[in-house]
């Protein structure tokens, strides 16, 4: 009894978590419930690049995603589509046009140094290539100038593009090095020294950055040059109207089709119908703290998955009731009944779920991201739910009805003259085998 109440207290602190991780964190919602936009890229060839090959395109949307993540939105979904696209979902996005210039930007930094010819007149536009580029950074930073107060990008590079860059100064004392960003010369500063410490710094010119240049400039190096030049082709916009919509009819769907499996699991199992019930509300609240807490996208197939899970968790209780209820059938105390209906469903449960849980990964894996947010919702759901039906289903129970016989049989949707059947029958078949009697 003590580790029962034990148990009972431990669920009731689990509650009270999940309600307040619910009440104080975000909800993310995908594309189709909180609008946004939908953006489809085609890699594009170059005089450097003649085909695009599959290894291009996982870099292409590697960088992709390092950039949207970049942006701040709400779990933006990038995925191929065909030999060259990606198509971009960008749910929630507050400014469209700068979303599709940062994802669009090919972030190409290159280090040049002046003709072998020339003279040190830095805002000539005869420069060669040094092989030192953004790939052989490690980060950029947002900074000011200390002199002048302007905004600039300072630049750490990693142990090969320091030797690079040390290498390329010591070439360069008294001549000009130009720093070049997606084909424009930002500045060309004259090397004074041997630069050896692996660190450099973008002034923006005689003018400056603004500090929305000098930002932008700052993500797009972090989040890393695009392997091939990318065109967005095609954008579809999904309005907020939509997906208010789509949100208020799966709560009407959540809540009638809720409503009708506890009406059911009462009028068929009484009491331990009852007792599902309030298990089904703290398996609903423990899975949406954690759908928050991951944080899970939901879209409507997300939803579809949860509001299949309900029905998983539902599947449960009812095997278990059913196991319990041939225990009282054949005889056996409250009690026993009670622990062995557990029992004898758990392997059935753990069968079931385990299946249902391995068609979830390979959807997860191979699936598109609609597909991926049904399979993750549902094999959560699953999984929370056999937490649900096994743990706390059975506590409330045992706490319920303890030791006591079962004087009552309707609490469990039986008949009196139902209970001991199987116990009177299995002792008349002993009774006929003293006699030699079979039946």
């Amino acid at each position: 009894m003590k580790n029962r109440i034990i148990m009972f207290w431990a669920i009731v602190a689990i509650v009270i978590v999940s309600v307040v991780l619910i009440l104080t964190k975000p909800t993310k919602l995908g594309l189709d419930l909180v609008g946004g936009s939908r953006l489809v890229l085609e890699a594009q060839t170059s005089n450097s690049i003649a085909k695009i090959t599959p290894d291009m395109m996982d870099s292409l949307q590697f960088a992709i995603e390092n950039r949207v993540n970049k942006l701040g939105v709400a779990e933006t979904v990038v995925q191929r589509s065909g030999e060259n696209r990606l198509v971009v979902e960008i749910p929630d996005v507050s400014d469209l046009e700068q979303a599709k210039a940062f994802i669009g930007d090919t972030a190409e930094l290159e280090f040049k140094a002046p003709m072998p010819s020339m003279n040190n007149d830095m805002y000539t536009e005869n420069w060669i290539s040094t092989g030192l580029t953004g790939k052989d950074l490690s980060k950029a930073n947002l900074s000011t100038n200390s002199s002048n107060g302007q905004w600039v990008v300072d630049l750490e590079f990693n142990a090969e593009g320091t030797r690079k860059f040390a290498k390329l100064t010591r070439a360069l004392v008294g001549k000009p090095m130009a720093i070049f960003f997606n084909g424009e010369m930002q500045s060309a500063p004259v090397i004074r020294e041997p630069i050896m410490e692996g660190r450099a710094q973008i002034s923006g010119g005689d003018n400056g950055f603004q500090y929305e240049e000098a930002k932008k400039m700052v993500d797009l190096l972090n989040a890393g040059a695009l392997p091939v030049p990318a065109k967005i082709i095609e954008e579809n916009t999904v309005g907020p109207t939509l997906g208010a919509d789509s949100i208020a009819k799966s709560k009407v769907a959540g809540m009638i089709g809720l409503g009708l499996v506890m009406l059911f699991m009462i009028a068929y199992y009484r009491v331990p119908g009852l007792i599902a019930d309030i298990a089904l509300c703290i398996y609903g609240l423990i899975l949406f703290a954690i759908f928050k807490t991951i944080p899970v996208t939901m879209t409507l197939a997300g939803i579809a998955g949860f509001i299949l899970s309900i029905g998983m968790a539902v599947d449960a209780n009812i095997l278990i009731f059913e196991r319990t209820k041939e225990e009282l059938r054949a005889g056996r105390t409250l009690f026993t009944a009670i622990n062995t209906g557990f029992d004898r469903a758990f392997t059935s449960i753990f069968d079931s779920n385990m299946t249902t849980i391995i068609t979830c990964v390979i959807l997860y894996c191979l699936g598109t991201s609609i597909v991926k947010g049904f399979a993750l919702t549902l094999a959560l759901g699953v999984v929370v739910s056999m937490f649900s039906a096994i743990t706390i289903t059975k506590n409330f129970m045992l706490l319920m009805f303890g030791t006591k016989s079962l004087t009552n049989p309707a609490l469990f949707g039986l008949r009196k003259d139902e209970i001991g059947q199987g116990y009177q029958v299995t002792e008349s078949k002993k009774e006929n085998a003293k006699f030699g009697i079979i039946d």
